[in-house]
């Protein structure tokens, strides 16, 4: 009777511990709403694995010597076996994984030290290294210990791979010339000669005895960019051949140079960005990779002689793609998802919710960069982590635990330079390893400055420790060198002096960085039909005089010839339309001109005000901004005369403006052929636009001073 009772006792403490079991789980964080039943299916499962923890299977328990209890302990092990017989081992490592998650996921930690371990978890059993939650595998995964594991490894060791090149491998001596070349601005710069993407212009750091010449790399093949074996699969089942494009890029990419791209278009972009998804998400799988198999290292040498390991950053993100649009982030994550295949998406419909718009509510008649940019969900304020694990991509992770940081340079403005009150944090980007910034023409139609706010805050040495260890850090970052090792990518459609200004002052990369400019045929030759051009050059001392000096001229030899009805004024900067609309407006020159006025302020019910009394002929001026064009592709009919007050970044905007509403006059008969004219004012510093205007071949005639002011073409 007594055995009897002491086994109901037993049976209820076992109930009891289950219980209490059951409310721990409940207090742990669960995924969003979206995804309510797969969280459901891991809340399970980890309550099962909890349960099996608590309990150790060999069913011991110090405090309880009875008959009674060994005789019940024999009963729950024997049950316990035959439940984990029937049960797949796979499952089992899956919900140890789901546990390992959820209790990571409560806190920030990035790659904590490896904790010390049994002898029994160092001859196989699972371990929970301190890898974060991107380096957290499957049970058994993360020892390093295996024969296979070695071979792999071994087997992506043998040859050139840039990842260990450019930040495992890299000698101190010779990064610290490196840096202090660049530091410097010593380049060597070497021109060469590219046909399938155009000019190229290849820039590396000068160290003194260094003349051996530096070559691009060449495409070879999939195998030649150092592919892990499961992006080599998905990469060979997306695109079987690379494009030319790619095969010039990938090279440049994959080695970690810094890459101003110039000849971005609607055709290629598809390509670009998924060359780009395929390179970060390469280098994300190669740091979990090389920090798993050295935490079985440090695992191996516990009790032995001290390791130095040196794998890691301050915190976890490693990447940052910044994008004009929450579409256009749509797009990156759609490429993202293909090539790395993950088995689950945490808050999947969330995010589609937010950024994917599947309807295209753009008119048919907008150009096709036009809705490249703006179609589906155009918003520009947005940010989003994304944390990879094995097998799940998981959305909406906070920026401290996440790998990969995708944002608008608003939307990360606004994060890192708060005016409520609430203190200022740029933490999250002191170790990032790799920038991606494409469509970045768009960005300067919007504030240029969040973008150099951003880029002047990326790799600076962290205010709070994060829960880093520090004992992981690489030599580099805690030297503050971190910005000489990180690689810029940027796509843009055309070179601008902002865009420059980053080749020049932010990419500072010590495997060196590549410009690829293409040749220009010219806007003035894409136009439909035949108009009389003209472009005046303007004297201009320095870039900071050229406003001043460009409005002495305007009003000087352009505004007495405003005599003729119909005449577009197209004006770059914002600024100086304010500053030509207060001149209309107050000079007794223009008193007898009646102009309207269309910028990207200007409400919806002035815009058509202005662009009907423009057309009746009652505004015999229209005053129009680069940005209004850019924002809405504004059809505005009546056009007799364009004048350029400066030429447009975007060069596809010369073709619209001076071409098509030109040609819409002449079709609808109210204006002759010959009577058409493009006038465009243009200084020295105008080399980059003219260049596209005119065409390369063109420019070198229109620059020089002393070549003459005027020229004209037909």
């Amino acid at each position: 009777m007594a055995r009897k009772d002491e086994g109901i006792f037993r049976a209820q403490e076992v109930h009891e511990a289950q219980e209490e079991s059951k409310g721990y789980i409940d207090f742990l964080p669960t995924g969003s709403q979206s995804d309510t039943d797969d969280d459901e299916q891991q809340d399970a499962a980890a309550q099962e694995s909890v349960v099996e923890e608590d309990f150790s299977p060999d069913g011991s328990d110090t405090n309880d010597t009875g008959g009674g209890a060994k005789a019940y302990d024999v009963l729950m092990q024997s049950l316990r076996a035959q439940h984990a017989e029937k049960e797949p081992s796979r499952k089992k490592r899956r919900i140890e994984a789901a546990v390992d998650a959820v209790k990571k996921d409560r806190g920030d930690d990035i790659y904590p030290p490896v904790e010390p371990t049994s002898a029994k978890q160092r001859n196989g059993e699972s371990q929970r290294n301190g890898a974060g939650d991107v380096d957290a595998p499957d049970a058994g995964e993360d020892q390093g210990t295996s024969a296979d594991e070695d071979e792999e490894a071994e087997d992506e060791e043998i040859g050139h791979d840039p990842f260990r090149t450019h930040f495992a491998d890299l000698n101190d001596g010779e990064l610290t010339q490196c840096v202090a070349a660049i530091k410097q601005g010593s380049w060597q710069k070497r021109p060469r000669e590219d046909m399938s993407v155009g000019r190229v212009t290849q820039m590396v750091p000068q160290v003194a005895g260094d003349g051996v010449d530096h070559p691009l790399p060449s495409y070879t093949g999939l195998g030649s960019l150092k592919l892990k074996n499961r992006l080599s699969i998905t990469a060979a089942a997306l695109c079987a051949e690379f494009q030319d494009l790619e095969k010039s890029l990938a090279p440049l990419i994959f080695n970690y140079t810094d890459l101003l791209f110039c000849a971005r278009t609607v055709n290629n972009a598809a390509a670009l960005r998924r060359l780009a998804c395929l390179h970060v998400l390469n280098h994300l799988l190669k740091t979990r990779d090389r920090v798993i198999k050295n935490n079985g290292r440090a695992a191996r040498h516990q009790g032995m002689a001290e390791l130095e390991i040196r794998d890691q950053g301050f915190t976890r993100p490693k990447i940052l793609i910044l994008l004009p649009t929450r579409q256009a982030c749509a797009r990156y994550v759609e490429s993202l998802v293909d090539l790395f295949q993950p088995e689950q998406q945490e808050n999947k419909k969330r995010f589609q919710d937010a950024f994917a718009q599947a309807v295209d509510d753009l008119s048919p008649s907008k150009p096709d960069d036009f809705r490249d940019l703006f179609g589906g969900n155009d918003d520009d304020m947005f940010r989003i982590g994304l944390k990879l694990t094995r097998k799940t991509i998981r959305y909406f992770a906070p920026f401290y635990s996440s790998d990969i940081i995708i944002a608008s340079p608003l939307g990360l403005y606004t994060t890192m330079a708060s005016e409520t009150g609430r203190k200022h944090d740029h933490d999250f980007l002191s170790s990032i390893e790799v920038v991606v910034m494409d469509h970045a023409d768009a960005f300067l139609m919007q504030n240029w400055d969040h973008m150099e706010y951003i880029l002047e805050h990326l790799n600076l040495q962290p205010k709070e420790a994060h829960g880093c260890d520090f004992s992981r850090v690489r030599n580099w970052y805690l030297d503050d060198q971190s910005r000489y090792l990180r690689q810029t990518i940027m796509f843009t459609a055309f070179n601008a002096p902002d865009l420059n200004s980053v080749f020049v002052h932010h990419m500072q990369n010590v495997s060196g960085k590549v410009r690829v400019t293409p040749k220009y045929p010219g806007a003035i030759v894409e136009l439909g039909a035949r108009f009389k051009q003209t472009f005046n050059r303007f004297q201009s001392s320095s870039p900071a005089a050229d406003p001043d000096a460009r409005f002495k001229y305007f009003t000087a030899a352009v505004v007495p010839r405003l005599n003729t009805k119909g005449t577009l004024i197209f004006v770059p900067s914002y600024f100086d339309f304010v500053r030509i609309r207060n001149f209309f407006s107050t000079s007794t020159a223009t008193q007898n001109l009646s102009f309207g006025a269309i910028s990207e302020y200007t409400p919806v019910r002035d815009v058509a005000r202005a662009r009907s009394h423009f057309f009746n002929g009652r505004h015999s001026v229209l005053l129009y901004t680069e940005r209004a064009h850019h924002f809405r592709r504004f059809h505005l009919r009546g056009v007799t005369r364009v004048i350029m007050y400066a030429l447009p970044d975007n060069f596809i905007f010369y073709r619209e403006i001076a071409g098509n509403y030109l040609e819409a006059t002449v079709r609808e008969g109210k204006l002759d052929l010959g009577a058409a004219s493009v006038r465009s004012i243009y200084s020295k510093w105008d080399a980059l636009k003219l260049e596209r205007i005119v065409g390369t071949e063109r420019v070198a005639a229109l620059l020089p001073e002393g070549s003459g002011d005027v020229f004209e073409f037909t």
